[in-house]
């Protein structure tokens, strides 16, 4: 459909001023990380690559990141594992309360964070376990596997169930047809959905706040603890500006490959 020109030009402002909107204030924290000063005044008085370097000799900011990429691996791994087989079990079969059992897997993620931190740290307590790296990956895994569920659903909602019926015919067993049919089809969503969840655990911090125990920082916790601590402010924003650059690529890189999938065969169940 050709739209006027001006309703053309209308859209592309408004799309360009909420792009404007969303980016210039992560653009200004990636520019003052460039600083020569050590506050965060704009504009900047000059160009030095000193902070990145104190940054990167930072051992407070060293843990937080070994800390966040620890948590967020361990929590994308088993998102993956779990994700997958609550997607399969709701789409390949009809069981009383199917539909209530896929409300409460997405749940957690519309739940605000900090109920959900509240409600995880009681778990814990009561489960006699000490807050630590563990029940830090457990917690961001409650959300992290909504991801992977709703992508997998999705795709295995296009799927066609011919194909594996046509491997079944062919005299595959149940688990050499998952293995050469059903998981290379399913590759990319595993893969852009584990990207999300890695996305979205690396830059949590509120149910992280309630999860981790004392002592134990994630990157995001760090630059929250030190932003107000007027020395630290310009390794802040270098820090700052690196989880962006480890939060944005994954989800770019997941949404390029949800993207770039042509039809898969089509048909539901």
């Amino acid at each position: 459909m050709q739209f006027p020109r001006r309703v053309r030009m209308l859209f592309g402002g408004t799309t360009g001023l909420v792009l404007l909107f969303l980016y210039v204030p992560l653009l200004i924290i990636a520019v003052l990380s460039f600083n020569t000063v050590s506050s965060l005044s704009w504009p900047p008085k000059g160009f030095t690559l000193h902070w990145w370097q104190s940054a990167l000799h930072s051992t407070g900011a060293r843990d937080a990141l070994l800390v966040s990429l620890k948590t967020a691996c361990g929590a994308t791994a088993i998102a993956l594992v779990l994700g997958l087989l609550a997607a399969l079990a709701v789409h390949r079969f009809t069981f009383f309360g199917r539909e209530s059992l896929n409300l409460m897997i997405v749940l957690p993620i519309a739940l605000p964070g900090i109920v959900t931190g509240i409600a995880l740290n009681a778990a814990f307590r009561q489960a006699g376990l000490e807050l630590g790296l563990l029940t830090l990956i457990i917690a961001h895994a409650t959300f992290c596997i909504v991801v992977l569920y709703n992508n997998l659903l999705a795709r295995l909602r296009r799927l066609s169930p011919n194909l594996e019926e046509a491997s079944a015919d062919l005299g595959a067993h149940t688990f050499q047809t998952f293995r050469y049919v059903t998981l290379p089809l399913l590759r990319t969503a595993l893969l852009a959905g584990g990207l999300l969840a890695f996305g979205l655990s690396f830059d949590e911090i509120v149910v992280t706040t309630f999860t981790a125990g004392a002592g134990l920082e994630t990157l995001p916790i760090w630059i929250f603890r030190n932003l107000s601590r007027g020395e630290q402010q310009p390794i802040v924003t270098v820090v700052a500006t690196v989880v962006m650059l480890m939060s944005v690529i994954p989800v770019w890189v997941a949404q390029r490959l949800t993207t770039d999938d042509g039809p898969l065969t089509g048909g539901t169940r």
